[in-house]
């Protein structure tokens, strides 16, 4: 198979906050519904104009971004970087697995909620949708390597296969990890399997 059908976009994702349906009334007010800034990648998700402030033990950070749509459990998403700063240590975990994850302080205009666990650092992955995990001949659950092969080439271990029709081709990374490879949104990557070259 040619190299090109290897290839796979980036989606470097800054921090940022998913809400319940309660929590955004609780953060912005009765009734309240987010507002769409601009749409995402992927299928139906968009960066919502709303931010809210995020509080630890040790620091804040302001204007963190909300996505939506509304989830059914409220999750915070942030770098180790961002970590460091808010003094808290979240696992690194698949999105929605919050059992035992790290608390949190978020702050909105209308009021304020304290989560006892729901921050998370993301682990890398690659959304696919069926079709490309037919072409890529990889199974959901299965894990992959990936390299960059730009100026600053990494190989990311350990990179989980996320398969529905809802998605759409993208390797998902954080700031931190984007930075250490010098890679951007846009940028492609190549899937590597069975960790050969």
């Amino acid at each position: 198979m040619n190299d090109a059908l290897f290839l796979i976009p980036v989606g470097v994702s800054a921090r940022h906050v998913h809400l319940s349906a309660i929590h955004v009334e609780l953060l912005f007010g009765k009734g309240y519904q987010l507002q769409v800034y601009k749409h995402l990648s992927q299928p139906g998700q968009y960066a919502a104009k709303e931010t809210v402030m995020l509080t630890g033990p040790k620091g804040t950070i302001d204007k963190a971004r909300i996505l939506g749509p509304n989830r059914p459990a409220t999750q915070v998403e942030v770098s180790l970087t961002d970590a460091y700063c808010l003094g808290v240590s979240p696992p690194i975990r698949e999105s929605g697995n919050l059992g035992g994850s790290s608390p949190i302080t978020i702050i909105g205009p209308k009021g304020s909620i304290y989560l006892q666990e729901g921050l998370i650092i993301a682990s890398r992955h690659i959304h696919m949708s069926e079709e490309d995990a037919v072409q890529f001949q990889v199974h959901e659950g299965d894990f992959v390597n990936v390299i960059s092969r730009f100026e600053r080439p990494i190989i990311f271990n350990e990179v989980k296969i996320r398969v529905s029709s809802q998605y759409c081709l993208e390797f998902h990374i954080d700031t931190d990890e984007a930075n250490a490879a010098r890679l951007k949104s846009g940028d492609q990557v190549l899937l590597l399997k069975n960790g050969s070259i």
